[in-house]
């Protein structure tokens, strides 16, 4: 796959900082941005599921994960309540205006997709139990 670069966008964090997501990602390896909203069953499920082992992918590979949420201004205040009560470890971002999501050209969520030096190597969208099993395999493939 023809790697990108990944794109300069602006997105809040859910205490209300700007954030540019290129400062936002992992310098010393690989970063993985989902794509997700609140009311998206699938990527609660992808979310949920690489939570369980998140700990021991971060150990392994020292890989970051930013969640950025894709809910716009009626449902965004779901956001920070749902977090928590998930008790998600991830850096949580919001994209609002869907600015990151136009600029991804992401149809569909949730769109997983892998970032190594500001470069997009991998994307991924839709999530099926075991695709964090995948994502992994990729994840362990890039950072070497």
């Amino acid at each position: 796959m023809a790697q990108n670069d990944l794109p300069s966008v602006d997105l809040t964090s859910i205490d209300g900082k700007t954030i540019v997501l290129k400062d936002a990602t992992n310098k010393d390896g690989i970063t993985i941005i989902s794509l997700w909203a609140t009311w998206c069953v699938p990527c609660l499920k992808e979310l949920d599921a690489i939570n369980d082992i998140y700990d021991e992918w971060q150990e392994e590979t020292n890989v970051e994960l930013l969640a950025v949420s894709v809910d716009d201004s009626r449902t965004v205040k779901r956001v920070k309540s749902m977090v928590n009560g998930k008790g998600w470890d991830y850096t949580v971002l919001l994209d609002t205006n869907n600015d990151l999501k136009r600029a991804l050209n992401a149809s569909s969520i949730p769109l997983t997709i892998l970032v190594k030096d500001n470069k997009i190597v991998y994307k991924h969208s839709g999530y099926s139990p075991g695709a964090e099993l995948e994502l992994y395999e990729k994840i362990k493939e890039f950072s070497k």
